[in-house]
């Protein structure tokens, strides 16, 4: 029998998030991360920020036991299936303007004529290609509105270098005539296609389905290792309970929002209002739903069929809805108790 694994000594919480809305966004730009775990003598640092020596790449890996991720859900659910044990504490549903984009001029006005198209498939030399897999979730979105599937277009791969710009190789594939369509979602998107004169043929925010949407980004996973859960429970609801804080806070200040989602995604004033028409009423709220769960096992299906994942990942039983829980509960006893920093720091 092999020896017991001693505690971690916990000296620093680590979190990361994606280049896009997230209530780990907002609460690292109010300052209250650091504050809520100083007394703690706990160091918050961003994996984003991190120097040498630190494992970037857990963004991707999760391999990092103190850390906190709140990003897209297929390197989630990769590590996952990978064997590392994650837990899936929260859940959330950001619209992010998905859309296909064609030439000025092509007429595509309906999902169905999409058939028979060729469409740009991203193919970056990457341990997770979480960008081909949204192309591909994005199309199969499209055409399931018309009761069609990915075998009724024509994939045209286009490869792209790891650290490219988003959506960069795929808008000079269609600019040049070499595809026809092209998924995009963010902000960023919103500025290439301006930039290379793509124009939306299908709004995929505009379907009341949200099946169609499903993709890394919805809905986006908040995820923990199972050590650090373990052996610092408290700790993990208290960083839920400052999402979920935070998550108030810009439903109660939506003006304040774009500032912070511009700093966050890099993106200008044109391409936030773009991508993200909701600011006015920002919802960025964690739950574990019935009907989330059951969005992101459909994406883990998508996923598993087309290759992306090494194993099955029970979503279901891969969910912890007891730090949530917790965090609920406290964020109800400290309302209106919330210790404001002094100073609001960058969220970058």
């Amino acid at each position: 029998m092999s020896a017991p694994v001693p505690p971690e000594t916990l000296d620093t919480l680590w979190f990361t998030r994606c280049p896009v809305p997230t209530a780990t966004g907002i609460a690292a730009d109010r300052g209250w991360l650091a504050a809520e775990f100083a007394a703690d003598g706990l160091a918050v640092r961003s994996l984003q920020d991190a120097g040498p020596g630190v494992l970037r790449d857990s963004h991707y890996t999760h391999a990092l036991t103190g850390l906190f991720r709140e990003g897209g859900n297929v390197p989630a659910l990769w590590a996952r299936a990978g064997g590392e044990p994650t837990r899936l504490i929260g859940l959330t549903w950001i619209e992010e303007r998905q859309a296909v984009l064609v030439r000025r001029g092509h007429d595509l006005t309906a999902p169905a004529q999409l058939a028979g198209l060729r469409v740009a498939i991203p193919r970056r030399p990457i341990a997770i290609d979480f960008w081909r897999a949204m192309a591909l979730a994005g199309f199969a979105g499209a055409l399931a509105a018309a009761g069609r599937t990915l075998g009724d277009v024509r994939p045209v791969d286009i490869d792209a270098a790891p650290g490219a710009d988003q959506w960069v190789a795929e808008l000079e594939a269609l600019r040049d005539g070499r595809v026809d369509a092209v998924y995009v979602k963010g902000a960023l998107a919103v500025e290439a296609a301006a930039r290379h004169d793509a124009v939306v043929a299908l709004d995929l925010d505009s379907f009341p389905d949200k099946g169609i949407r499903i993709n890394n980004g919805t809905p986006r996973p908040v995820t923990v290792h199972q050590r650090l859960l373990d052996e610092h429970p408290g700790i993990v609801s208290r960083f839920l309970a400052v999402l979920l804080e935070a998550a108030d806070w810009a439903a109660a200040n939506p003006a304040d929002v774009p500032r912070i989602l511009a700093a966050e995604t890099g993106a200008g004033a044109a391409g936030v209002a773009g991508a993200y028409a909701w600011t006015g009423h920002p919802d960025l709220r964690l739950d574990l739903s019935g009907q989330r769960l059951e969005l992101l096992a459909r994406q883990e299906h998508f996923l598993r069929g087309h290759g992306f994942l090494a194993a099955p990942v029970d979503v279901a039983a891969w969910a912890d809805p007891a730090p949530l829980a917790a965090a609920t509960a406290l964020v109800s006893a400290r309302a209106g108790r919330r210790l404001v920093p002094t100073e609001v720091r960058s969220s970058r």
